[in-house]
């Protein structure tokens, strides 16, 4: 057995022993989490509130950063599902005869699944918004405001990306490394649209 197929063999362990932990409440809340168009409602308000803590230049800078930052997540998702070709959980029948419990049914036959776009952009976002408010000139007078909203935001990110073990669709090596992913593309695109907004009278 190689190396990486003994690392496999522990990320289905593992998702296994996350995967099992559940309840009925708990069932329902990781399909909360782990529907994108329910989230549709956070994305506009942090919008919202981009606009009127940054000005809206500032903030349709941001937002392009944060726009960019998901796109450039699902389609580097998409390039390393077709070359990884690793199936998701919920359609390898070692996982599922072992008990892997599927909340969400896959949308075809086969797919895969290395690594989990949805973690990605869900942590991308959180950490392109806390970003994005730097730019605020008030920044120092909402400092705990800003710091409240960063923690609750990179929660919310990480629930929506371990949701994802729990409905079946993803290892959780998927998902960890989904958030390097989306962490990485955020601050780098963050980061330069803030040099951008930093010119801004």
């Amino acid at each position: 057995m190689t190396f990486f197929q003994q690392l496999h063999h522990i990320d289905k362990d593992i998702t296994l022993a996350v995967n099992s932990v559940h309840c009925q409440a708990s069932d329902f809340m990781w399909q909360v989490f782990s529907n994108k168009e329910i989230w549709f409602i956070l994305y506009a308000a942090v919008f919202v509130f981009l606009i009127k803590n940054l000005g809206w230049k500032r903030a349709l800078i941001s937002t392009a950063a944060i726009a960019l930052t998901i796109t450039c997540c699902d389609q580097l998702g998409n390039v390393c599902k077709d070359f990884f070709q690793r199936l998701r959980p919920c359609c390898d029948e070692d996982m599922l005869a072992r008990g892997l419990r599927v909340l969400e049914k896959p949308w075809n036959a086969i797919e895969y699944g290395f690594y989990s776009a949805h973690a990605a952009n869900a942590i991308g976002f959180a950490a392109g918004s806390i970003v994005a408010f730097s730019n605020d000139r008030k920044y120092s007078e909402r400092k705990k405001g800003y710091r409240i909203y960063g923690i609750a935001i990179v929660i919310w990110g990480l629930l929506v990306g371990i949701s994802r073990v729990f409905v079946g669709k993803h290892y959780l090596g998927d998902v960890c490394t989904g958030f390097a992913v989306g962490t990485a593309i955020a601050l780098a695109i963050g980061l330069l649209a803030n040099r951008l907004n930093a010119k801004i009278k």
